[in-house]
């Protein structure tokens, strides 16, 4: 078994490459050692141009060294010798576009006009000896600039930074070819406004004909090497990266139809990316203007999205789709290796990345999905991520995800932790995924509610937590279920570190899981977990040695190591869900025996239950307590006229933290809440949760809790703070209070705030009750 190599080393392996590259620039930059064995150009045994075109289209060649521009270019001793002549030729559907093996061409980007056909795609590849390197594109840096003088991005020239580039085509494949896009190899660029990709792929709304297709259709790129893509190490409000796929629109995204504007049936399969700027593998990102509190809309629950967060590339149906990006492999990558976005019906698996966000120190995490749908990221594997206090993590639960699954995903070695969460986001699932070493925190974020419940469910948490930050940072602001997952601390002297925050797993549910503390000491902060277990897995392997540098196509080896042995007390002590799925990591069935195991291996012990039933829902489980104010009618003094009437005093008392009440922006202080229980209530307990969003600070400084006090036909106070509400406030201490009638009087507002107030719940208690 082997191990990742130590930050120090990579950090010198990584230099050694710097240094070569620095002596051979201007010439050639170096493919990165380190590579190689991930290439699968080792494996190759001819070239694609060597063999006869099948698509019926004409074959064109290009020799740098023997080659003329004036020449036919239709055999390689006809062969063009620019990349220029290339561009200057409209290509038909069929043709392919043959680079010779062994050849180089500096200073040149390829731009090949013409767009091939369904069955018909043109083709970008390589002829000649199979022995030989492939052919190379260094383009040196020599792109036009995607900004206009006053920063904001040039219609005339966005997409356009690559070694190859394609902007409103469609029908592509590009394969065995190696691309860099540097023009100094020895230093890093980190200031500036320069953009280089390696394939910059886009759709230019601005540029489209009039009743043009917007949808760009069938792309390919396979069996590429990309390396030494520079740019600065700081947000340009633009994506740049190893294989680029954009969209761009100058003008708002309301100004354009619904329904295009995006790619369909990709496939990025089989590439390796060293040493590139921003991203590896950048998918679908839409650029129209999105700025501004006007670029926002409310969704069907009432919940304000700002534009930045792309709801409306759901609502105008601009999703990229049908996309399999697979077997890649990333190394030392300046900000997030795969970032992919705006896509539904994408599967990402069995690609590889050690080391990102190694020269970018925000917010970016290994591998994720943002505003996307439908899609799966499946055994893949990330590692060497940064120190990050921001996202940094391997996978991220991003926001505005609708029906995104994480599992049989392979981290270890990554200091910010294991997996971000924004929210915003509806049936975001992880499962049967293993964490080893991600130090840092487990559970990151949560920034806004969700539309329906989280689950993380038999996943294997192998971690230090005398180097753990905290299982989760920040607080959960809507459901969120654990089940069936193995925590196992190595540290014999720190337990495990639960949260930073108080009241930080409100709403977070814990059934069977397993809470393993090599010390023998748990911490005071352990969720509560009635059929939770506080036993030794017996794991396969020992965790101290467990398996890296087998690869993604062996990751079900690694995984392995911590499958359970035939005498762990974890087999069939975990609890069904329908959010299992039908297999574990390792492909075995779910679930085997009496009930599933605990962790992210099934073990065959028992009769197969072919088609599982979920007889004992944890959805209906609560904490025991009865909120009085449950269903009860609820009014307000005043209510916000937009969002379609979805803000409404009613979702005060639905018991749904996803919903809220928020005042009309016109609003005066004091603004009143009353909830009516229809008859004399008890009660010493109120609790009150303002809406707090991302982007939404809490807005009240001063308020009262009032009874109606029937005799005297007038409100009575009987508590009040000065504090703010904010966040999952309970307001205790005053003893035990009768009424029929429950008021909330807001009464101060936060000095920094100038919205109105919005609050998702008041709950009324009882002690004991």
């Amino acid at each position: 078994m082997t191990r990742t190599a130590p930050p120090v080393a990579r950090a010198l392996r990584l230099g050694l490459t710097a240094l070569l590259a620095a002596l051979l620039a201007g010439s050639l930059a170096p493919a990165p050692a380190t590579a190689a064995a991930h290439s699968p150009a080792a494996a190759r045994k001819d070239l694609p141009g060597n063999s006869p075109n099948r698509t019926g289209g004409k074959d064109y060649y290009l020799d740098a060294t023997n080659g003329r521009d004036d020449a036919a270019g239709t055999s390689p001793r006809t062969a063009w010798r620019t990349l220029a002549r290339a561009n200057a030729t409209a290509f038909a559907p069929g043709d392919r576009i043959l680079l010779k093996a062994g050849e180089q061409w500096h200073d040149e980007q390829l731009w090949p006009k013409g767009s091939g056909s369904a069955g018909r795609p043109i083709t970008i590849s390589a002829y000649g000896d199979p022995s030989a390197r492939r052919p190379y594109i260094a383009t040196n840096g020599k792109v036009p600039s995607p900004f206009k003088a006053d920063g904001t991005k040039n219609p005339e020239t966005v997409g356009l930074t690559g070694a190859i580039v394609l902007r409103n085509q469609q029908y592509f494949e590009i394969d065995h070819v190696e691309l860099s896009n540097d023009d100094d190899f020895a230093t890093d660029i980190t200031t500036g406004s320069y953009v280089r990709d390696g394939i910059a792929v886009s759709i230019n709304a601005d540029l489209l004909e009039p009743g043009a297709d917007s949808v760009m259709d069938h792309f390919r790129v396979t069996d590429v090497h990309v390396h030494d893509l520079d740019g600065p190490s700081t947000w340009q409000k633009i994506h740049y990266g190893g294989v680029n796929f954009q969209v761009f629109g100058s003008r708002s995204y309301k100004e354009y139809g619904t329904g295009g504007h995006h790619f369909r049936d990709v496939r990025i399969e089989h590439n390796t990316f060293v040493n590139v700027e921003l991203h590896a593998v950048q998918f679908a990102f839409n650029w129209f203007a999105a700025d501004g509190r006007d670029a926002g809309q409310y969704d069907e629950s009432g919940k304000f999205h700002e534009g930045w967060e792309q709801l409306w590339v759901r609502t105008r149906d601009l999703y990229s789709r049908d996309v399999h990006i697979s077997h890649n492999y990333a190394e030392s990558i300046g900000q997030g290796a795969f970032q992919f976005a705006n896509s539904k019906h994408m599967t990402a698996e069995y690609n590889e990345v050690n080391g990102f966000l190694e020269r970018y120190d925000a917010v970016s995490c290994g591998l994720y999905l943002w505003a996307g749908a439908d899609s799966v990221m499946q055994y893949n594997e990330v590692y060497g991520g940064p120190d990050n206090e921001y996202d940094g993590t391997p996978w991220d639960l991003e926001y505005t995800n609708f029906n995104v699954t994480y599992q049989f995903n392979y981290s270890h070695d990554n200091a910010a932790g294991w997996m971000a969460y924004m929210g915003n986001s509806s049936n975001s699932v992880a499962r049967y995924n293993l964490s080893v070493n991600d130090n840092g925190v487990l559970v990151k974020n949560m920034l806004s509610t969700n539309y329906s419940p989280t689950y993380f469910v038999n996943n294997t948490f192998v971690y230090d937590g005398a180097d753990l930050d905290h299982v989760h940072d920040e607080t959960f602001l809507s459901r969120v279920y654990f089940l069936n997952n193995i925590f196992y601390n190595t540290s014999k002297t720190e337990p495990t570190p639960w949260y930073r925050r108080t009241g930080a797993l409100r709403q977070a549910v814990f059934s069977n899981n397993d809470y393993f503390e090599a010390g023998g000491v748990h911490s005071g902060q352990e969720p509560a977990d009635k059929a939770g277990l506080r036993a030794d897995p017996r794991f396969a392997g020992d965790p101290a040695k467990y398996v890296t540098g087998a690869g993604v196509d062996r990751i079900r080896k690694s995984a392995a190591h911590f499958a359970l042995r035939a005498d762990s007390p974890l087999i069939d002590a975990g609890r069904y869900n329908p959010h299992l799925g039908t297999e574990d990591f390792l492909g075995t069935h779910v679930y085997h025996g009496e009930a599933p195991d605990i962790g992210m291996a099934e073990r065959r012990a028992g009769k197969k239950v072919r088609n599982p039933v979920d007889i004992d829902p944890i959805e209906e489980e609560g904490d025991g307590r009865v909120n009085l104010a449950l269903g009860k009618p609820a009014t307000a003094s005043s209510t916000h006229p937009g969002a379609n009437g979805t803000l409404g005093a009613v979702n005060l008392t639905d018991g749904d933290p996803a919903t809220r009440w928020a005042a009309a922006d016109d609003a005066a202080y004091p603004i009143t809440l009353d909830v009516d229980f229809g008859a004399d209530t008890t009660f010493d307990e109120v609790y009150l949760d303002e809406y707090t969003d991302s982007g939404t600070n809490p807005r009240v400084r001063t308020f009262e809790l009032q009874r109606w006090d029937a005799g005297a036909g007038a409100w009575a106070t009987f508590a009040s703070g000065a504090d703010g509400i904010g966040h999952d406030l309970s307001v205790t201490g005053f003893g035990a209070v009768t009424t029929a009638r429950l008021r909330v009087a807001l009464t101060g507002q936060q000095p920094s705030e100038v919205y109105t107030p919005t609050l998702t719940e008041v709950a009324v208690y009882r002690g004991g009750a």
